[in-house]
């Protein structure tokens, strides 16, 4: 095995070229010319291997060094594995690297490797898609040449790295930036996108505000007609109104509430709840005398159903769809409307319509319908005890049946609401068995 070039080694490898030169020295003489030639051969022995070691460092590192003879077999080998351990390091390295980068691109964050004075030298996909930077174009540009915002560039000026901070940039998102020190001189930005959740905290402040108001207004009118009953001179007609008035709106916020506690409980359903077979055929023949009685007979209400037409699903979520969309076409149009409910096969699966011939609703409306406490006519809505949480529900409750509201209007001429179940969902209704079974005669004693 071959070991480390020693002193001991190097003198005798010297006195082994001597050796000739001393040993024909007895028979010819001329010991110094001799010994000089056996240097002078050694010496350009060396010279030849350290060119050979010069043409293979400056040529050819990547190969394997030269074949070299006596110390320099050692020198040679000893370079041969240093090479080794450094290919060696190299592929750790780079499987280190490759499993930081997909690491990194497997973060829900955006991530960019900055120097101290803000030059980008790396960044993952997300951070080239969300902040639409170019990879390699951008390695080496100044963040602040790419992200020109005033709040970003004072943040960064600052360094006031213990909070972080959210704007919104041009492409309509909210982001939130974090930047941390890694090293001495290099910083970690991490960014996210809470364009999301920006969005849900103002759902939250809107829903908190318009269902604060619409308790608000009845809670309101009950308490001036209980103030204004505490006078034992009211008028007994004046009293019996202020009965009904508040006896209505007691009625409208009971109805508020239910609808509320619906809609959270639609929304909290797990979305893989096992489908049950429901009777649609028979649930609509039901919720039928319902929107009867609402009607009054004042809206001719025509119902086509295919008797067969059975689907799997969530029979409360369908129930509270299809009786919201029956209920607004006789809530929100006038006396003498033609109400149509279909209910069919279609090619895409299981299709709920329901027309009328109303007075329709302006295109500008029609995108915010499903909005909570969006109403068309809100003068109309608070006569008529609507909440404008209706469509919302349904809204919900068909999202749990991969469907989707459809609404099509033409101000003057009638308004259409549907959706189409999957055909997945349809099922087959269950065989009813008419056969009647003989009793025997021990039976009929």
């Amino acid at each position: 095995m071959l070991e480390p070039i020693t002193w001991r080694r190097v003198l005798l490898e010297g006195v082994l070229f001597c050796l000739p030169a001393l040993l024909l020295s007895l028979f010819i003489g001329h010991l110094s010319w001799l010994l000089a030639l056996s240097l002078l051969a050694a010496l350009m022995r060396n010279y030849y291997f350290q060119l050979r070691l010069s043409h293979w460092l400056w040529r050819n590192p990547g190969r394997t060094p030269p074949v070299g003879g006596g110390s320099w077999v050692s020198l040679f080998y000893g370079l041969h594995r240093m090479q080794q351990r450094q290919r060696r390091r190299r592929r750790e390295l780079a499987m280190l690297f490759k499993r930081f980068r997909s690491g990194a691109e497997s973060l829900p964050d955006a991530l960019v490797m900055l120097t101290a004075d803000g030059h980008i030298f790396w960044c993952n996909g997300l951070a080239q898609q969300l902040l639409s930077f170019r990879w390699p174009e951008d390695n080496g540009q100044p963040i602040l040449n790419l992200l020109r915002y005033p709040e970003f560039n004072d943040y960064l000026q600052r360094q006031a790295f213990q909070l972080p901070l959210t704007l919104q940039l041009n492409n309509q998102h909210w982001v939130e930036f974090r930047v941390m020190p890694y090293t001495d001189d290099q910083l970690l930005m991490v960014v996210r996108d809470v364009t999301q959740m920006r969005q849900l905290e103002g759902a939250r402040r809107n829903f908190f505000a318009n269902a604060s108001h619409e308790l608000r207004t009845p809670l309101t009118v009950l308490q001036g007609y209980l103030e204004m009953m505490t006078d034992d001179s009211l008028d007994p007609h004046m009293r019996q109104r202020a009965v009904q008035t508040m006896q209505d709106q007691s009625r409208r916020m009971e109805r508020l509430v239910a609808q509320l506690l619906e809609l959270s409980r639609i929304e909290a359903a797990p979305q893989g709840e096992t489908p049950r077979p429901v009777d649609m055929p028979a649930l609509l023949k039901r919720l039928q005398a319902s929107v009867e009685g609402l009607s009054q007979g004042q809206h001719p209400l025509v119902l086509r159903v295919n008797p067969q037409l059975w689907v799997n699903g969530n029979e409360e979520q369908l129930r509270s769809a299809v009786s919201n969309l029956m209920f607004n076409a006789v809530i929100h149009t006038p006396p003498g409307t033609r109400i149509e409910v279909s209910w069919q096969r279609s090619a895409a699966g299981a299709t709920f319509q329901v027309s009328d011939n109303g007075p329709g609703i302006a295109p500008e409306h029609l995108p915010r319908l499903t909005e909570r406490f969006y109403r068309v006519d809100k003068a109309r809505s608070r006569q008529t005890g609507g909440s404008g949480l209706g469509l919302a529900i349904v809204k919900h409750a068909l999202s749990h049946h991969d469907a989707r509201l459809e609404v099509s209007s033409v101000p003057g001429e009638g308004t259409r609401f549907g959706f189409t179940l999957p055909a997945r969902l349809i099922s087959t209704p269950p065989r009813v068995d008419n056969s009647v079974t003989p009793l025997s005669p021990q039976a009929r004693e």
